[in-house]
């Protein structure tokens, strides 16, 4: 018992008791569902390793599940020999259209009572929406991430890989890389080769290894830089650093072991271009409704999402075991 209230189960505050105070202030005051849906996602985008890694250029078309965004692609054109006189041959142009189905929806669902609101000297809207964020970010990097296996180009992946040279081992299930503190630089340099024999762009390029992988690379010769030439911090979306043209992530979503899809102990590791990979996700509903069987709100929201390697030669892909030495 507490200010004349009693709680039916544990809350979110355990046994702490309330506080006496009446705060002029509670966490729902100024709840407004299009700037709380904004402000979830773009704590989520802080944190997610997806988001930084792939286009998201076709998020304002998504109104709902169940969509497809039709995302048009450069079409090609011959380059042919020019012959004074000649006639020249003209083409048109192919529109090449790839659709990105919207066929992912995650919810969330949570109650905050008027007693909690009123007696509470914290934001618990603030709270429960950093909490949604990054259970969202642990969901939807998961999901995509192992969506991501095997679409990488054939030439970018396996144990031959390389569209020119062919001799570029970035493993299979089975007969992984294995990657040691004295290799894993190199295994780094192998994907981007992979990369530029399919001649891909060389700004933006990006690499998500697991906390493994990044252990290791840091205990390599890399240790000797000052944490691997970047002057801040570990960013919160797990950005470390640069190697070559790679901005290094690191991610405990990356597929792993058999639950990923794979043998015990190997890892799948990408690497890529933003523009290979198309993310889209909107916050469709995001409402409040008055909870019918107690005194206080309701509160959910809706996140659908789609995803697609729509350029799988910007795409490598490492399946590696990972071991200090």
């Amino acid at each position: 018992m507490a200010n004349g209230v009693t709680r039916a189960t544990t809350g979110w505050e355990g046994s702490t008791p309330y506080p006496t105070q009446d705060y002029a202030s509670d966490g729902a005051t100024g709840y407004i569902p299009e700037v709380w849906a904004g402000k979830l996602i773009e704590r989520w985008y802080n944190a997610s390793v997806i988001a930084a890694i792939t286009s998201t250029d076709y998020e304002g078309l998504i109104k709902s599940y169940g969509d497809n965004v039709k995302i048009r692609s450069e079409p090609e054109v011959s380059i042919t020999d020019y012959t004074i006189g000649a006639p020249l041959t003209y083409e048109v142009p192919a529109e090449n259209l790839v659709e990105l189905p919207i066929d992912t929806a995650k919810a969330w669902a949570f109650t905050i009572d008027d007693v909690d609101a009123h007696q509470s000297d914290l934001n618990l809207m603030s709270i429960f929406a950093d909490s949604a964020s990054e259970q969202l970010k642990v969901v939807v990097d998961s999901d995509i991430l192992a969506k991501m296996r095997n679409t990488a180009h054939a030439d970018n992946r396996g144990v031959a890989a390389g569209a020119i040279s062919g001799n570029i081992d970035l493993g299979v299930s089975g007969t992984p890389v294995a990657v040691t503190e004295a290799n894993a630089v190199e295994a780094i340099l192998r994907m981007g080769q992979a990369l530029d024999e399919q001649a891909a762009p060389e700004t933006g390029r990006w690499v998500v290894v697991p906390a493994s992988f990044a252990a290791v690379l840091k205990d390599s010769l890399l240790r000797f830089a000052n944490e691997m030439g970047d002057s801040q911090s570990i960013v919160r979306n797990g950005k470390i650093g640069m190697i070559d043209r790679f901005t290094v992530y690191t991610s405990n979503n990356l597929p792993n072991g058999v639950a990923g899809g794979l043998l015990v102990n190997e890892n799948a590791i990408y690497a890529g271009v933003p523009s290979a990979c198309a993310f889209a996700s909107q916050i469709v509903k995001n409402e409040t409704l008055a909870n019918p069987d107690s005194f206080g709100e309701l509160m959910r929201g809706l996140q659908v999402y789609g995803y697609r390697t729509i350029k799988p030669a910007g795409l490598v892909q490492l399946v590696a075991t990972i071991a200090h030495t």
